[in-house]
């Protein structure tokens, strides 16, 4: 783990048995912290990539590798935690052999999709499944790069849906809190328009400046004299490409949107560089440093 564990509790089990399908860094690091407080008495993984399930049995994060059907069939709690693009297919497999009693959440990074695949897979148990993204991350990627304290201080957004039960929604707030992160509910749509400015498109931002410099004749020279200012900017890219490639399709016309205020955004500034006109360009750099500095005082992440 790349992070010293969370202090265990004496909390009494809410979850006898958790499975987690696809164990990398979120999925992992959501069992290395639930398991650390307590709250949890037995993970079980699933997934496509046996290599990935067999490492992280081996660094303890899941005890046992099982199918979806075993794990639809003996977990209380189901986090499914893969690319967006497998959803569908995921509670498809899952929802024959799904218990009644069984909870179903997600940590995709779009929920309206996500909420109209479990309508239409899910039927009349959809109300089994409370959608979810927790907003943390890492280039990282992995169950290597699992870390029980990912969640600390970060937020976990809830969509749930009419059909939810109370306790069950209020069990898995309790399972994010005592990761350490705030849990905030909000609709589907307004989470994938707040989620594609601040989340989806910096991403795309980012790995469109980073193609464009690696591919460039004298990529090597560039590379060579990159400095912090180009790791910063740069860093996101190296997330795993399959995940944002279903992030972006799945969120298109929040990202598409967006994309065309950035572009407004870009024609300012480049028509303050055409025009010379230093007065307009300090002030565009005026403005986006402060509004910077007063949202790092505010969120600590600075």
């Amino acid at each position: 783990m790349s992070a010293p564990p969370l202090p265990r509790t004496s909390a009494e089990p809410l979850v006898p048995v958790l499975a987690i399908v696809g164990v990398g860094l979120i999925g992992g690091s959501f069992a290395a912290a639930v398991r650390q407080s307590g709250l949890v008495t037995r993970i079980v993984g699933a997934g496509r990539q046996g290599g990935t399930l067999a490492r992280a049995q081996a660094l303890g994060l899941i005890d046992e590798i099982v199918s979806l059907q075993q794990a639809a069939q003996t977990a209380d709690l189901i986090l499914i935690a893969a690319p967006v693009g497998a959803t569908t297919e995921i509670l498809a497999t899952l929802q024959p052999s799904l218990r009644p009693e069984t909870i179903v959440t997600d940590a995709g990074s779009t929920k309206a999709d996500v909420v109209t695949a479990a309508r239409q897979v899910l039927g009349d148990q959809v109300g089994q499944f409370i959608p979810g993204h927790p907003i943390a991350g890492a280039e990282a990627t992995g169950p290597e790069a699992a870390d029980a304290q990912l969640f600390q201080g970060r937020s976990v957004v809830l969509t749930p849906l009419a059909e939810n039960s109370n306790a069950s929604k209020a069990l898995l707030t309790r399972l994010w809190e005592a990761c350490g992160a705030r849990v905030v509910c909000m609709e589907p749509d307004t989470h994938d328009t707040v989620l594609a400015s601040v989340s989806h498109v910096p991403h795309l931002l980012s790995s469109i400046y980073m193609w464009q410099v690696a591919t460039a004749q004298d990529s090597d020279l560039r590379m060579a004299l990159a400095g912090t200012g180009f790791r910063d900017f740069t860093r996101i890219s190296a997330g795993s490409a399959e995940v944002w490639r279903d992030i972006f399709l799945s969120n298109r016309p929040a990202v598409l949107a967006e994309l065309q205020e950035v572009k407004a955004a870009l024609a300012r500034a480049e028509q303050a560089l055409i025009d010379g006109d230093g007065a307009a360009l300090e002030d565009f750099l005026e403005r986006a440093a402060l509004a910077r500095r007063l949202w790092g005082s505010r969120s600590g992440l600075a």
